[in-house]
């Protein structure tokens, strides 16, 4: 009796489930959420075990060479976690590679793109991924800000990653080598 009572709670539940608009489904797993409106998600059958892997960067050819050498003095530097100091680790970088005379006068990573364009001779390049930006390229980032290099398979400031930083990206900045103008003028 007490198996027949409960098999007719579970039928009642199930009903009730399918009158609120839960429906059972193959494709989406629906339920409601927190303000009680029902919703639902796409129900993944497989997991990929491969990892994403990203590209590696490709090397311009117009990008000044100082550029590499920074990108590799930031990957050299770079500690496996951040201290809130990548603009400083950046800046540090572009002087001891040679890419830039002066030590940047700017406190805020989000300026960082403003200044190197102004004062250094940066560019603004068409990249708009982080991941198609050249070897070399300096990425800056909106929201609370930050700065980074793009490295062969990765990104450096004062902390290195293979991934790309979650705030959104602003701009793409690099040098293009005074070899590379003389040939095109």
């Amino acid at each position: 009796m007490i198996e027949l009572l409960i098999a007719a709670g579970f039928v009642f539940l199930a009903n009730a489930a399918r009158t609120e608009g839960l429906v059972k489904s193959e494709t989406k797993f629906v339920y409601k959420d927190a303000s009680g409106k029902v919703t639902s998600v796409r129900v993944i059958r497989r997991y990929w075990r491969t990892r994403i892997m990203h590209p590696l960067a490709k090397i311009d050819p117009r990008i000044d060479p100082k550029l590499l050498r920074a990108a590799t003095i930031a990957q050299e530097r770079a500690d496996a976690h951040s201290r809130a100091q990548c603009w400083h680790y950046v800046k540090e970088a572009l002087i001891a590679s040679g890419a830039i005379n002066s030590y940047p006068q700017s406190a805020y990573a989000y300026e960082a793109g403003d200044e190197l364009s102004r004062v250094y001779g940066f560019k603004k390049l068409s990249a708009r991924d982080p991941y198609a930006a050249p070897l070399g390229a300096i990425l800056v980032y909106g929201g609370r800000g930050h700065v980074e290099i793009r490295t062969k398979d990765g990104f450096a400031s004062d902390y290195y990653s293979k991934e790309r930083c979650f705030y959104p990206l602003l701009a793409v900045y690099g040098k293009f080598s005074s070899q590379t103008l003389a040939a095109r003028d």
